[in-house]
């Protein structure tokens, strides 16, 4: 296994795996210690199904059902589809918007998530013949220990309400959304959550900004005023380039990313006529993480 850093500090590619197969014990805990270090992993030249996707992505930790229950892989419900293709009778084959804006998946949860993982079938190609709807993060370890003082202060064992409800609608209203409103009881199911806005990573130890523009609503305990005015300032700060890296995807990557140490967003810079397919899957955070990377 090779460990290949990014130069922006998030982010690296890991080569020489093989993740059909089963990881060894000291595999699976060096590529746990890397997504709390570089939060964005891309293991290239990939070839899985969606149970052996499945399979993988087990081992570190619980499989999330998506609530909507839309567009899973024939007997695999934990596994997404993502595309904007549509089989023979014109019908799509996935969800075609997908994380469409920054956020952070199932921070509207109380059992938040610890990392996707995502599988690239078929990628978008440009005129230029560069890849199109590249995956973004954003560097939540950095964000928070950028923080003035006064922020920290003020924020300290705070929380901010998350609602599932808030990124369905903003991605429904989008032109082309196939999504319909959330039914009385997909709501119930996902109900708005407290969240703290400073939460310990359970891999690093350390502590991350854990307040998104996808799902965070206000802070609670303080006026609508000054939380609209935090949350505004908090939505910016993490918006600096300087906590960017975007992920040109290629066919065959497996792209693993951090959903506690990290913000996301998918560029929706293709059409129709430009074919995507991706299988994903999501866990939960339902291990020891600090022992299991120790």
């Amino acid at each position: 296994m090779r460990i290949i850093p990014n130069n922006a500090g998030l982010g690296a590619r890991i080569e020489g795996v093989d993740l059909a197969a089963a990881l060894p014990a000291d595999d699976y805990r060096t590529v746990l210690r890397a997504l709390g270090q570089y939060g964005v992993l891309c293991f290239p030249d990939q070839e899985l199904n969606a149970m052996q996707l499945s399979a993988y992505a087990s081992r570190f930790g619980e499989l999330e059902v998506n609530v909507a229950n839309l567009f899973h892989a024939p007997g695999h419900p934990e596994v997404m589809i993502l595309s904007n293709m549509r089989d023979a009778a014109g019908r799509p084959v996935g969800l075609n918007d997908a994380g469409q804006g920054w956020h952070t998946d199932m921070s509207y949860s109380r059992e938040i998530a610890l990392a996707n993982v995502l599988h690239a079938k078929t990628v978008p190609v440009g005129p230029d013949g560069r890849p199109l709807g590249d995956t973004q993060f954003r560097n939540m370890h950095a964000a928070y220990e950028d923080l003035p003082a006064e922020v920290k202060a003020r924020l300290e064992g705070r929380v901010a309400i998350h609602d599932f409800d808030k990124f369905w609608e903003m991605m429904r209203l989008r032109p082309g959304s196939i999504r319909q409103p959330l039914t009385p009881e997909q709501r119930a199911k996902k109900p708005p959550v407290p969240q703290p806005i400073f939460r310990v990573h359970p891999i690093t130890g350390r502590r991350v900004l854990y307040c998104n523009p996808g799902y965070a609503m206000w802070i609670e305990g303080l006026d609508r005023a000054e939380s609209d005015a935090l949350l505004a300032f908090l939505f910016a700060h993490q918006a600096q380039e300087r906590y960017l890296y975007s992920h040109a995807w290629t066919p065959g990557d497996v792209l693993m990313w951090d959903n506690i140490g990290t913000v996301h967003n998918a560029v929706a810079d293709y059409g129709p006529e430009t074919p995507r397919l991706i299988l994903r899957a999501q866990v939960m955070a339902t291990l020891d993480y600090g022992a299991l990377a120790a």
